[in-house]
């Protein structure tokens, strides 16, 4: 990577800063743990907004509304995800464990990227739902089955990739880096 004269920075505390946006990508074992923190956090953000949902909607049953409580759920992940990513880069559990989201420059995510890495994120639990739903399994049992399959094959693909980088980093030209001093 080439950087120009206009943007190199100045001073050992900006050129420490660097050298870490461009380190390596933490190990598996870590942001599998953020991974599985993040689902715990979420967990809570979904109560509160279905909470607020079924308020504002005066929900009196779960299957009423469902198609517009998932598309608020939807985009309160959306939120979540774009805030924290392009403020900082770090999600709650990421900063839990020194994880960071950054271009492949080693820069900040502007809103576009992050927007694309949120979507294709997503590749961690389509491919199941979809493979799932096409061999025709509605059993919850099959369904998670089939989800933690491709799970275990997802992550494992990060062997293959360059930089030990998450299939959906790949894509939208974004790298996990370790932030650790």
């Amino acid at each position: 990577m080439t950087v120009s004269p206009a943007s190199t920075p100045v001073g050992p505390s900006a050129t420490a800063s660097l050298e870490r946006a461009q380190g390596p990508a933490p190990s598996l074992r870590r942001r599998m743990a953020a991974f599985i923190y993040e689902g715990v956090l979420l967990f809570g953000l979904f109560m509160v907004v279905g909470f607020i949902y079924s308020v504002v909607t005066n929900q009196r049953h779960g299957l009423h509304g469902r198609e517009g409580m998932m598309a608020v759920q939807f985009l309160a992940l959306s939120a979540y995800f774009l805030w924290f990513w392009t403020h900082g880069g770090q999600t709650l559990a990421q900063k839990t464990w020194h994880i960071r989201v950054v271009t492949q420059a080693g820069g900040p995510v502007p809103l576009k990227q992050a927007l694309q890495r949120y979507l294709a994120s997503w590749l961690w639990f389509m491919p199941a739902w979809a493979g799932a739903w096409l061999a025709g399994w509605h059993q919850s049992k099959l369904l998670y089955g089939a989800m933690g399959v491709w799970i275990l094959i997802y992550t494992a693909l990060t062997w293959l990739l360059p930089q030990q980088q998450f299939l959906h980093d790949v894509i939208c030209k974004t790298r996990l880096i370790d932030t650790r001093a």
